[in-house]
């Protein structure tokens, strides 16, 4: 009981740290399909830059919803080779 009631504490305390509202991130412009396409495509050598650097981002915050997430899987599809070759029968 000890220990549900420590680890209900630690939620329940960490719900209260501070996030940035999200009109702050959004400018003006939101990114579509194409910008999500591309995105998707550089997404890998973005992620190894992310890793060092905070002044790259692999996801844009400010999308316009489902055309920019298709995109961005589609071009992260392409850019990690997808599941095309794993499909193809082995020829005897």
């Amino acid at each position: 009981m000890k220990y549900l009631l420590l680890i209900m504490s630690i939620i329940f305390l960490s719900s209260c740290a501070e996030q940035v509202p999200i009109q702050e991130c959004m400018p003006e412009q939101s990114y579509g399909f194409w910008s999500g396409l591309w995105h998707g495509i550089i997404g890998p050598v973005v992620f190894i830059i992310n890793l060092f650097t905070d002044d790259y981002m692999v996801y844009a915050v400010n999308n316009n919803g489902n055309w920019y997430d298709f995109g961005f899987l589609f071009g992260m599809s392409i850019s990690l080779g997808g599941g095309g070759r794993a499909s193809k029968r082995k020829k005897s």
